[in-house]
């Protein structure tokens, strides 16, 4: 079991350090999760007796076969037969809702469909843009998705502001806005997503108490750093569709976008009334879309090549990222399989014993490393309680914030989210706006990392005083 551990770390190391190394972290990732489920029914099989022991009794009382096997064989068959189905099963999930929704958010980005939001914007004053490009970015990310968000908007102003040192001042308020922004929905980050799926919080708890808090973590910074910014920022051209334009009028991009902006709200909903699991909601959302854009391009007479049919979009789509989530995924489930993960768990519970201490250590980790394993086993280590155990609990009070929509879980979303913000290299968001614009690791540290941790502070302060009134 220890080597499991040192060997999850490991991995966990070289997805931190994945720019050092110059290995895709999803490589990484895989290898590790492959690693640990050969460790897992090679050397500590005899673990699921006590992990899961009803779900154990239950299998071979189905399976006569397997009971006449010796014990270590009959846990084996039961890692392959169940729990290998089951973790593809939840983990399928997760991948398939992010697949859906990067294809339509992807098919309504090359039809120019965000710049009609963005394109609105008509302020020369480098304050007032600063707080709108803040307060779009914090909005859009709650409804696409933070790292969308920020390639969006700093494209965006990649085209406004001809100034690179200034643009690092915007861009860095978009790696901050768009990690908040996400952090209050259950669709705008991956982290609450995979918090939602899970059923560990729900769309209206999610919205009203994280609301606030993130609104704070994003207004701080944003209100400190407008002192860096002076004057009127010089004419440039804004437009920036390109020869999509020439092919759909404007009514029918329009058309498009609404649709895929409406196919992404619409999820909670879906999974509310239908009870369905989220993925359905959002791949019926994109067949709309495609169903769509086969009608109206089947009219063009224009080259296939200029045609950004589902099928060319599809092939956009960043599946490292899927295969990245896909092996973390893999890891933590085999990680839980031998019970390390409760163990910890146990241990936080009796060692540290207040979530907020748990979950402010969790955001501000996420900042060096990655939050969807962070996240991930958070959520391995505490299962979902109930009544049965809180009954039996010996702190009721404490149990009680792991029920579903519980403070650790809703707090959980919010460090994680947030607290990406305090270093460039902590988010998805922050990463890809580093890539753009070259902003150098030292020079956020030196001008943005104290305003990201005043915010992020200041937002778990507020949702600690609201959650104790």
């Amino acid at each position: 079991m220890e080597i499991m551990v040192v060997i999850f770390i490991l991995g966990y190391i070289f997805i931190a350090l994945e720019h050092r190394v110059g290995i895709d972290k999803a490589a990484i990732a895989l290898l590790t999760g492959g690693i640990l489920w050969i460790l897992y029914i090679m050397i500590s099989p005899l673990s699921v007796q006590t992990v899961f022991p009803v779900h154990f009794g239950e299998f071979l009382a189905d399976n006569s076969a397997v009971k006449l096997l010796p014990i270590i064989e009959q846990c084996r068959s039961y890692i392959v037969e169940v729990h290998v189905i089951e973790s593809l099963g939840e983990i399928s999930e997760t991948l398939f809702f992010l697949m859906g929704a990067m294809t339509i958010v992807e098919l309504v980005d090359v039809h120019g469909g965000f710049y009609i939001i963005t394109d609105r914007i008509t302020t020369k004053n480098k304050k007032t843009l600063l707080i709108l490009i803040a307060i779009i970015t914090f909005f859009m990310s709650a409804i696409l998705d933070n790292l969308t968000t920020s390639i969006v908007m700093i494209m965006m102003v990649r085209k406004i502001v001809p100034n690179y040192k200034e643009r690092w001042v915007y861009g860095s308020m978009i790696i901050i806005a768009a990690n908040s922004g996400g952090a209050w929905s259950p669709i705008g980050d991956v982290t609450t997503i995979m918090l939602w799926i899970k059923g560990k919080i729900t769309t209206g708890p999610v919205v009203s108490r994280l609301f606030i808090p993130s609104l704070i973590s994003m207004i701080i910074p944003m209100l400190l750093s407008t002192r860096m910014l002076k004057g009127e920022v010089a004419d440039s051209s804004r437009k920036a569709v390109g020869h999509i334009s020439t092919i759909l009028s404007e009514k029918e991009r329009l058309i498009l976008s609404s649709l895929g902006v409406l196919a992404l709200i619409m999820v909670p909903f879906f999974k509310y009334f239908t009870h369905l699991p989220p993925f359905i909601g959002v791949l019926t959302g994109l067949s709309v879309l495609w169903v769509y854009t086969e009608i109206i391009y089947s009219r063009k007479k224009s080259s296939e090549t200029l045609k950004h049919r589902v099928t060319r979009v599809l092939k956009k789509v960043d599946t490292t990222t899927i295969l990245f989530f896909l092996g973390i995924l893999l890891a933590v489930n085999a990680l839980q399989g031998t019970g390390v993960l409760n163990t910890m768990g146990s241990l936080l519970e009796e060692k540290v014993h207040n979530i907020y201490l748990i979950n402010i250590t969790i955001g501000l980790l996420s900042a060096i490393v990655d939050n969807v394993p962070l996240v991930a086993v958070a959520m391995g280590m505490y299962p979902l309680a109930d009544a049965s155990m809180i009954a039996a609990a010996s702190d009721p009070l404490f149990i009680q914030t792991f029920v579903q929509d519980g403070s650790f879980w809703l707090f959980l979303a919010y460090c994680a989210g947030v607290g990406g913000s305090l270093l460039i290299i902590g988010s998805a968001a922050g990463v890809v706006v580093m890539g753009i614009e070259k902003i150098s690791f030292n020079w956020y540290l030196k001008n943005f990392s104290l305003l990201a941790l005043a915010g992020y502070l200041s937002g778990a302060a507020a949702f600690a005083l609201m959650d104790l009134l």
